[in-house]
């Protein structure tokens, strides 16, 4: 009842060890194991669909306590030290290599592999934090951090497998980003440093190149970090702030290196899974059951599990070195089975540009209205720069006549001035001229606009075959055929002997497992135990030799992906860029559907500004026409004044009366700046277009405003 209901704290821990102690003792002496005359349904509730699981079976009992044991060192680890992490680690380690994984989802080999890395990542954290605050040299740190993401990396690949989701439902998705997230984030801590020792050293090529390594991974874990506590954004916050510190604290002129032409940065496992033993005497207690059978024979089962156990720890760390080996080497290859062979893609138009397709087939007029809004806004523009040309070159005319009457006079004519409203419709037209010029480079850049994004909206508003025509396909010989059917073949060999080996290994745990000579060590001699447990072990000599064969023949399969991956360079860039083309393609066509509505918009406030400047220039023109006629009649009204004070002048040659010259011939360079009317704003002072014509329309027709 007690190991039921422990306390949060370190003396629940004791209880449940104690408990597991005995219940081993209790094992050891009454055949209470599944199918045994005094098993008894134990019942426990399974954690992650919170059902009731039943066996009838003494181990069922133990493993839920080892289990319980392992969580409770696991939330006492997340509010003391790493001690406790450890000791969960241990828990799990022990959970899983001595008991049966088909009591329950909670106990399967994928979810106690998980539990187990993720107590030692968080172990190793610990052990990060410590060395950081004691100011550890920048390369020790460094590797500390690279070993707590190999633990996280391990953790994530239990995710991944398809067997976990499957036990975990939901919460899958939500464990795996917040591994993947520690991931990049430990992993920039360790570039951090590594950068920090290449400062150290000189060597500032590969200090700036660690340094953006790690920025790199920190803003792909802030990324995956959305929905987290704020503890953990503010925590990526400061982190990004010291890596944007150093990253900018120097100015540097030495040659940047690749980051994968420098060596990898090796993990330093510093933390370890605290070996649990349920019959120590300093956490069991007296055996309670110490009178009921003789120990001789539990204890000759000891160490035959434990040449058990030897065994099994000895071909892991074989497979395990392998593993390694092929992890590390496919990573390097970065050759996914699943998209090494995406040519599929190629012969369907993606969803996204079917979604535009389809809207456009619905307004067929989308190109036609574009079009004639623009005419409109251009033929609107072309009568407001006629109408200002024409009071400018007004203007102008009535300025000559001044200066012509200036010479005829010889002098300055004396007053009354002329009218005074010339003065005010130069000033009024002087603004309208500024206006017009600074929207018609507006204009100029809605129509550039237009013109790039009008063949794309075509595109999409036709056929859906000239849509998939105008993607990007691959054209591949029958050699790149040939070379790409290789390489998939070899990457399925890889992948057939990762399962073998699994299986293999599988059966070895479960063999090992189920195999219980105690009803034999009770009828052997002493003096005989060492020879029946060299028997007993021989039954495992032929998975040792599957096994052995499956990693051996893994150097000759790496061998054979070396050279296929080598013929296939060639392919693998030409589908690389073809992909490139086919995703800026697809982009660049989006990107088109989704500009219409902004070109229709900034249009129609194009059209509404040039309207209402229409109207003010058409106002003004009536007011130059009047008050040019009245500072011509004022000048006749002058000449005829000065004329009768006069002597009669001698005869000479008649002269040409003053004239205006026509609306066509007026205006100087300053009308041809204004540009022909099919290119509006052409001539115009105007600053250099942006790149993207639309980010210049923002401010588009608010001058009218002014």
């Amino acid at each position: 009842q007690s190991a039921v209901s422990v306390p949060r704290e370190f003396e629940g821990c004791s209880t449940l060890r104690k408990y597991l102690g005995q219940l081993h003792f209790l094992q050891s002496r009454i055949p209470m194991g599944q199918g045994q005359e005094a098993a008894v349904p134990v019942t426990w509730t399974e954690i992650f669909s919170g059902k009731a699981v039943t066996h009838e079976d003494i181990k069922y009992e133990q493993a839920c306590v080892l289990y319980n044991l392992g969580a409770l060192h696991s939330m006492l680890g997340a509010m003391d030290k790493r001690v406790s992490e450890e000791c969960a680690a241990g828990a799990f380690t022990y959970l899983r290599d001595h008991f049966p994984h088909s009591y329950s989802v909670d106990m399967s080999h994928q979810i106690l592999s998980l539990n187990i890395n993720l107590m030692l990542g968080q172990a190793q954290e610990c052990l990060l934090e410590k060395s950081m605050l004691d100011n550890r040299k920048s390369f020790l740190v460094a590797r500390i951090s690279a070993q707590v993401v190999d633990y996280y990396k391990e953790a994530c690949r239990a995710l991944e497998n398809s067997e976990t989701a499957s036990l975990l439902g939901k919460i899958q998705k939500d464990w795996k980003k917040l591994v993947q997230m520690k991931i990049y984030y430990f992993a920039a801590v360790a570039h951090l440093h590594m950068g920090k020792q290449a400062e150290e050293q000189q060597k500032f090529g590969e200090r700036v190149i660690y340094f953006q390594s790690a920025l790199d991974k920190l803003n792909e874990a802030i990324k995956l970090a959305k929905g987290q506590p704020e503890t953990v954004q503010e925590a990526l916050r400061f982190t990004m702030d010291v890596i944007a510190k150093k990253d900018n604290d120097f100015i540097y002129h030495e040659a940047v290196p690749a980051l994968d032409t420098l060596q990898s940065v090796k993990g330093a496992p510093l933390v370890k899974a605290l070996p649990v033993n349920p019959t120590d005497p300093a956490v069991t207690g007296p055996d309670i059951f110490a009178k009921l059978v003789p120990m001789a024979a539990h204890e000759a089962s000891s160490l035959y599990s434990e040449e058990k156990a030897k065994l099994l720890r000895d071909v892991m760390a074989k497979i395990e070195a392998k593993n390694e080996v092929l992890d590390q080497f496919m990573d390097s290859m970065q050759l996914d089975p699943e998209t090494v062979d995406n040519l599929d893609m190629y012969n369907h138009i993606p969803p996204v540009l079917m979604e535009k397709c389809a809207a456009l087939s619905v307004r067929p007029d989308t190109v036609r209205n574009l079009v004639q809004s623009m005419q409109v806004l251009s033929g609107v523009f072309t009568d407001v720069e006629a109408s200002l040309k024409e009071i400018r070159d007004l203007l102008e005319e009535d300025e000559a006549q001044e200066r012509k009457l200036q010479e005829l006079l010889g002098r300055v004519p004396p007053a009354p001035a002329s009218p005074p409203g010339l003065a005010e419709v130069s000033k009024e037209c002087s603004k309208y001229l500024e206006l017009h010029e600074k929207a018609s480079f507006t204009n100029t850049e809605l129509h550039r606009a237009m013109n790039l994004h009008l063949g794309n909206l075509r595109l999409l508003g036709g056929p859906l075959e000239q849509v998939r025509a105008a993607l990007p396909t691959p054209t591949l010989s029958e050699d790149d055929k040939q070379v790409l059917q290789n390489l998939k073949r070899i990457l399925a060999k890889v992948q057939e002997m990762r399962d073998q080996r699994m299986s293999l290994e599988q059966q070895l745990r479960e063999m090992i497992q189920k195999d219980d000579i105690t009803t034999s060590l009770v009828t052997t001699d002493r003096s005989e135990m060492k020879k029946l447990f060299e028997e007993q072990l021989k039954k495992y000599d032929q998975l040792k030799v599957y096994l052995e064969q499956n990693l051996a023949a893994q150097e000759n399969v790496l061998k054979a992906l070396t050279d296929a991956n080598v013929k296939y360079a060639a392919v693998r860039k030409a589908l690389a860029e073809v992909e490139h083309k086919w995703n800026t393609t697809v982009q660049t066509l989006v990107a088109s559907y989704e500009a219409y509505e902004d070109l229709m918009k900034k249009s129609q406030e194009g059209k509404d500004f040039y309207t209402d400047l229409e109207g003010k220039a058409a106002k003004l023109l009536e007011r130059a026409r009047a008050a040019c006629q009245a500072s011509e009649a004022h000048r006749q009204q002058l000449l005829e004044r000065e004329l009768n004070k006069q002597p009669p002048p001698r005869p000479t040659a008649p002269k040409p009366p003053l004239q205006k010259k026509p609306l066509d011939e007026a205006g100087g360079p300053e009308a041809a700046e204004l540009g022909s009317l099919a290119q509006p704003g052409e001539g115009l002072r105007a600053p250099r277009p942006s790149d993207d014509p639309l980010s210049m329309l923002d401010p588009l027709w608010t001058l009218n405003k002014a």
